[in-house]
Order: structure tokens, then sequence, then C-alpha cells
């Protein structure tokens, strides 16, 4: 005798994943196009349509604790056959934002990265935290004040750089055009910033650990075949779909699959380019003080012909070329099939900012001109703030998650 199963719907739910982009969710009829021809679908566990069946329902917990969710790569190949116009692959992009909010601590965070009236106050809190850190170097030589004061942290930093170099009433510094005369050297921005990378390094502790105690309790249901290790798991995740993203590669027509992929890996590529460039700047500024080690110092700026100059040239250029193939990509979207969420735009837009302000304040100041060179440069430390600090609520989080999901379910035999 067949047992019933009760099933409680979250309305409410719903209709926040069809304002989140899954709008189309109702015209499902449940064909099973989508999934027979996601070409990554797993054959136990195939994706979107049991997910397009869950929204229909309202099965929030169900959904929100599915790891599937972080392992579609979002072609659109299933919103383009779909008979129906139900854009699948919308659904999946916007169950992943609700997961964002829901997984995630820091709800507010969550909430303002959720819709797009909310970017002034995204872009007005680093704006007015690195606008008020000038203001107090021009017009109080704050930091100067406390190395005088016999303050050790200051004063070690003080012999170190050159500070007060602000004439009264002056809001740029005189001499040559060094950024760090700005905000006292890379003592504030490495202090600000080494606090930001701990705050979403243990938010993104917290999202990964909510999400596999999520999906955990199904593990043995709806996974089969012999456990891993979790280190040889986390090995084959990086080596054969991060390093060489080869799911994208898999999906969507032969044309947009070159362009997605070739995007994606300029994108990464560039990333990590940058990613080097700051941890050696990082630890030749404060590694060069350690007795001993001098030799490691460096002092910026560096000159173009410096190996770490040309890397973080060769990084922007990559971080350029890839944002250039995603946006043409994105801006052709057809939007009876596909369209673009806000997290896209932002995403997007975020890194265009830092790669341009990035590029045009280094050309700025080899043309001498201070206004605009530090100007620039205070944009660029505006935008990188908002694409790291916010970097667990945004679409680049799913890097982590999609890492996360992908040996979660290794580890389970999949």
């Amino acid at each position: 005798m067949a047992q019933a199963v009760r099933i409680e719907p979250d309305l409410q739910f719903i209709r926040d994943l069809q304002a989140a982009g899954g709008d189309s969710l109702k015209k499902c009829y449940q064909c099973a196009t989508c999934s027979v021809a996601c070409p990554i679908s797993p054959h136990g566990a195939p994706y979107p349509r049991k997910e397009m069946i869950w929204a229909q329902w309202g099965l929030k917990d169900r959904l929100l604790s599915d790891p599937d969710i972080w392992l579609c790569h979002n072609c659109g190949g299933c919103s383009d056959l779909c008979p129906r116009g139900a854009k699948p692959a919308d659904l999946m992009s916007a169950m992943r934002t609700m997961a964002y909010k829901n997984q995630v601590p820091g709800s507010a965070i969550g909430t303002w990265m959720s819709s797009a009236k909310f970017l002034p106050i995204l872009i007005g809190i680093p704006a007015v935290i690195f606008g008020l850190i000038w203001f107090c170097v021009a017009k109080f030589n704050l930091w100067a004040t406390l190395a005088d004061s016999g303050f050790w942290l200051f004063k070690s930093e003080a012999a170190h750089v050159p500070y007060g170099v602000f004439r009264p009433g002056a809001w740029l510094p005189d001499g040559d055009i060094v950024f760090g005369k700005l905000f006292y050297g890379d003592f504030t921005i490495d202090l600000l910033f080494g606090l930001t990378v701990l705050f979403v390094l243990f938010t993104f502790y917290k999202g990964v650990k909510n999400l596999i105690a999520s999906i955990g309790p199904k593990g043995s249901v709806m996974f089969l075949g012999k456990k891993r290790s979790v280190l040889c798991c986390i090995f084959d995740v990086i080596v054969s779909e991060i390093l060489t993203h080869k799911k994208f590669a898999d999906c969507g027509a032969d044309t947009e699959k070159s362009t997605r992929k070739l995007g994606h890996m300029s994108l990464f590529y560039g990333f990590v380019c940058l990613a080097v460039v700051t941890t050696i700047v990082a630890g030749g500024h404060w590694g060069g003080r350690i007795p001993g080690l001098e030799f490691l110092a460096l002092h910026t700026p560096m000159p173009l012909y410096h190996p770490v100059k040309l890397l973080a040239i060769v990084g922007t250029l990559l971080l350029l070329v890839g944002l250039t193939l995603l946006t043409v990509r994105r801006k052709g979207l057809d939007p009876s099939k596909q369209t673009s969420s806000f997290y896209d735009w932002y995403l997007l837009g975020v890194i265009w900012v830092v790669g341009l302000t990035g590029l045009g304040s280094m050309l700025l100041r080899l043309a001498g001109i201070p206004p605009l060179a530090y100007f620039v440069y205070y944009l660029h430390l505006v935008s990188v703030f908002m694409l790291f600090a916010y970097l667990p609520w945004s679409k680049l989080g799913h890097l982590v998650y999609r890492t996360a999901a992908l040996t979660y379910v290794r580890y389970m035999g999949r």
C-alpha cells in the first residue's frame, strides 16, 4: 500500500525565486528535455528537471540542500531547447541567488546584493571608508601624529614611508606620484584589506559548513559508490575542473563553448596573476623588515621592466580580455530564452572597474597627472573592496561553493 507524503509548499519562497529570475518556472510540464540535453547532468540524479518541480512545489529545504544547483555551469542549453520557454538555466541561477542569501551569514549584505536599488549602499560603504582615510591623512596628518606619539606600529611604518608630505590645506601630496602617500604607505591598506580577507574567509567557512551540513543527510540516499579520500577529491576537482575549465568545454553549442571557456579561463588566470603579484608585494613590504631577510624587500612603484610589474600587466590584460568576451556574450543572449540578473551585471561591472582603474592609475602615474592618478587610484580601491568584501554573497562566490559541492559529491562516490 502506497504511503501518503505530506508536502508543505513555501509560497513566499516561490515568489522570491520568481523575483530572483525564475519567473518562468510555472511553465515547466516535466518533459525532461532539459535533463536529456544537459551534457554534464549526472545519470543518477539528473538536473534541472527535479529542481523545476521542487521549485513549483515550493520545497525550499529540498532546493537549498541540493548540491546540483552548484554543479550547473549555466550555459543555457536547456533553456534553448525547452519547448515551453520555462528557462531552466535562469531558475538554476535564481536558486543559487537564494542560497547566497539563506546559506551564508550576513543577511543584510545578502539583501543588498539581491537588487540594484541597494547599489548606492554597496558603493557608499567603501567610498566613505577610503574617503575618510584620505581626509584624515590630508587634513590632520593622522598617522604622523600617532607615530610622533610613540605608538610603535605607526612609528615602525614611519621609518619606511615618508609621511607629512601634505602642504597645509592641500588634498594631494607633494613630490612624485606614490599612491601610498594617500593612505600612509601600505600600512592602512594592508590592515584594512587584511581584516576584510579574514572576514570573507570566516564567512566562506560558515557558508560551506552550512552547505555541507544541509546536503550531508541526503548523502547515503542521493549518492552511490565507494567514498574516496577528501584530499584526493579536492585535488581531482582543482586539476580536472578548475584549472582546465573542462566543464565549460562540455556545455553549450560549439561557438558558445569556446567563447565561454576562453572568457572564464582568461578571467580566472588574470585573477591568479594579480593574486600572485599582491602576495609578492605584501610579502616584500613586510618580510623585508625582518632582520636577516632585508633582501626580500620590495619598494613601490616598481619600474615597468620589473618581473612583478610585468606579471601585473599580463594579469590585467587577461582580466580585460575575459571581461570583453563574457560581456559581449551576455549582451547577446536571447531574453526569451535566458536573461541576465543583477548578480551577473554587478560582477561584470565591478571587475571592469577594477581592471580599468588599476590600468588607468598606472598610466596616469606614468603620465605625471597627480589629480587624476590619485582619484582613479581611490576609485580602484573602492572597486577592489566591492569585489572582495561582498564576495561570499556575489556570483563569484560560486567558485568556493561549487568547489565544495563538487568535492562532496565525489567524496560520496558519484
